[in-house]
């Protein structure tokens, strides 16, 4: 038996090694190419290291007073984390009520919400712009925190997990006197703990990388967030590649800090929310 798990061992880490060649190779090149002079940057011979490293384009980037990216780098952080909070909050308290309370027409509201998730959301680009016309919310940053707070995804994701606590931990809080908004805050969301803070890292990353929305509803360059700040270095006739990259790159770091510090979370989260779904 033992021989024939060897191969298969072996089999899996060459797949696993291709993948992580597959998904890191772009990034490497992105990194190198930040370090490239303006011509090899730009040149169409392809050069994997850069023949002389230097911080040019960072330099540039960060030092254009046409291009504020550490202001961009801001408003994407302001934006993303409270579109973030709030995406906890109400998907927290949607997915406790349809999973626990009794209501009338609990199932068929539901339905309706998982019904929303089969919706492409480039559809609502228009409601949304109307709407948030209306309210007066154009070049905000309220314009980028509420539209799509309310999003199905997570109500869905976090009733599958308060679905798999058990009902009998309730019922010991609400004997020794807890209310229900005493047993929701105190038990059941220290509980699902792993499952929100795995909605929120998403969260924080589907806002920060949004590149669409902001190019709708933002139209001075102070407000505008980091990705659609850096389709200003893609010329009309010409791309400065260095400094697309190294904006890329100054784009990236925040992501990659906020995956490392929450990926125990996120891991634990799925795999709990998937076995008790």
């Amino acid at each position: 038996m033992a021989h024939l798990l060897r191969p298969r061992r072996v089999a899996l880490a060459l797949t696993v090694l291709a993948l992580t060649a597959v998904f890191v190779t772009p990034l490497l090149l992105m990194i190198s190419t930040s370090f490239k002079p303006t011509a090899e940057a730009n040149s169409l011979e392809f050069t994997l290291l850069p023949r002389e490293p230097g911080l040019d384009a960072y330099r540039e980037i960060l030092g254009n007073e046409r291009l504020p990216v550490l202001r961009w780098l801001g408003n994407s952080f302001l934006v993303a984390a409270a579109h973030s909070a709030l995406v906890v909050t109400i998907s927290t308290t949607a997915a406790y009520a349809l999973a626990r309370l009794d209501f009338p027409f609990k199932r068929t509201l539901f339905a309706v919400v998982l019904a929303t998730m089969f919706v492409p959301g480039v559809i609502l680009l228009i409601p949304h712009f109307l709407i948030v016309n209306g309210l007066g919310w154009l070049n905000s940053y309220a314009s980028l925190v509420v539209p799509s707070a309310a999003g199905a995804f997570g109500v869905v994701f976090l009733r599958q997990f308060f679905l798999g606590i058990s009902p009998a931990i309730e019922e010991a809080a609400r004997i020794d006197g807890a209310n229900a908004f005493q047993v929701f805050l105190r038990i059941m969301v220290p509980l699902a703990a792993p499952a929100i803070a795995t909605l929120a890292v998403l969260s924080f990353l589907s806002s920060w990388n949004d590149f669409l929305w902001p190019v709708f509803v933002l139209f001075s360059t102070d407000m505008l967030t980091l990705p659609a700040g850096l389709a200003q270095l893609q010329g009309e006739y010409a791309t400065r590649f260095d400094l697309l990259t190294a904006g890329a790159v100054i784009a990236s770091v925040p992501v990659l800090i906020v995956y490392i510090v929450a990926q125990r979370y996120i891991i634990e989260g799925v795999s709990q929310g998937g076995v008790k779904g």
